[in-house]
């Protein structure tokens, strides 16, 4: 098997955006910091975004998929921007950044 034809196939990408999804998922359980979640998250906003790729590559017109990666890159961009500006407001008034030491945010 050549290795050109690894990359043809849909279930290639599809695999790593599977590994993708369930790293960010992991992260997101298993991170004790806001800094570590946020990038959980940005791994979870590329397994979507590797997803729709890869089907607007294989089984659509290839810039449907552009088109919503580009929503995706702009959403993330977004979310970033606002995370870290909370991480750096409880940082101020917390003086930490572990979800454990905040229990004063509870409801």
């Amino acid at each position: 098997m050549n290795i050109a034809d690894l990359y043809s196939k849909p279930a290639v990408y599809l695999t790593v955006a599977a590994l993708l999804l369930a790293i960010g998922i992991f992260g997101l359980v298993r991170r004790r910091t806001l800094v570590g979640m946020l990038i959980s998250g940005e791994i979870i906003f590329a397994a979507a975004a590797l997803n729709f790729m890869t089907v607007g590559h294989f089984f659509a017109d290839a810039a449907v998929g552009q088109i919503f990666v580009l929503f995706i890159m702009g959403l993330a961009a977004a979310e970033v921007a606002i995370a870290l500006s909370i991480v750096i407001a409880v940082y101020r008034n917390y003086h930490s950044i572990k979800t454990a030491e905040l229990t004063e945010l509870k409801g």
